[in-house]
This record gives C-alpha cells, sequence and structure tokens, in this order.
C-alpha cells in the first residue's frame, strides 16, 4: 500500500511539474522596424497555426518597454527584431533579426529541439 501512494505521489508532482511549464516566444520589436513588418506579413498569420506556434505562442514586447516581471534574460535585446525563446519565463535560446521565412523556421526548430522532451510536446496531444 505505501508503494502505491509514494508512485501516485511521484506521478503527481511529475504531472505538476510539466502541466505548469510554460513556452513562449517573445518577439522584441519596434513599430519602426521594417524586418518585423516583414515577419508579420510572411509568419504573423500563420505561426499561431503551426506546431511551433502553438508549443511556443507569440509574447509581443517593444524594445523600448521593461521587460516583464517574472522573465530573466541572458542580456538585454540590442536587435529588432529578436525573438526569445521562454521557459517558464526563463531564456533558452534567441534568434537575432528576421533572415527570411526558410532560415527562421529552421533556427526556430533548433531552439524548440534545446527544450526538454515533454515541452516540445503540443498541449493536449
Amino acid at each position: 500500500m505505501r508503494f502505491l501512494r509514494t508512485i501516485t505521489v511521484l506521478a503527481a508532482l511529475l504531472f505538476a511539474s510539466s502541466a505548469f511549464a510554460e513556452v513562449r516566444l517573445m518577439m522584441v520589436e519596434t513599430d519602426s522596424c521594417p524586418w518585423c513588418a516583414k515577419w508579420h506579413k510572411e509568419i504573423g498569420p500563420i505561426y499561431p497555426k503551426t506546431e511551433e506556434g502553438k508549443i511556443a505562442p507569440l509574447l509581443d514586447q517593444d524594445i523600448d518597454d521593461p521587460i516583464p516581471d517574472g522573465i530573466t534574460l541572458e542580456s538585454s535585446p540590442q536587435y529588432t527584431p529578436t525573438f526569445i525563446l521562454l521557459l517558464d519565463g526563463v531564456e533558452v535560446g534567441r534568434i537575432e533579426g528576421y533572415p527570411g521565412e526558410a532560415f527562421f523556421w529552421g533556427m526556430l526548430a533548433r531552439l524548440i529541439s534545446q527544450l526538454p522532451e515533454e515541452e516540445r510536446q503540443l498541449s493536449g496531444s
């Protein structure tokens, strides 16, 4: 009986730790950035519909605004756009600039591959 209780507690802790992990892709931008506008035209409309967009929903951040509480970055963004992959508010990695649609998806896939396996799964799958 004790064994069953221990397994139940461990399973609950494991589920709780992954259930509350939040993955976001923070896009640091500015209104005057032509590369940001290009990203919004080429990727923006489809991003939320993609597997990547479901794993890491977009979080918009103006470069001139303070970084929200609860977010820890390795350094302040210097360029727009900068895409920062966050796991529970902590930077996993970043893409500086927008290298075009084909390169963006490959670079984002590389960032997502750095997440723990359970965080790379689509929520609800």
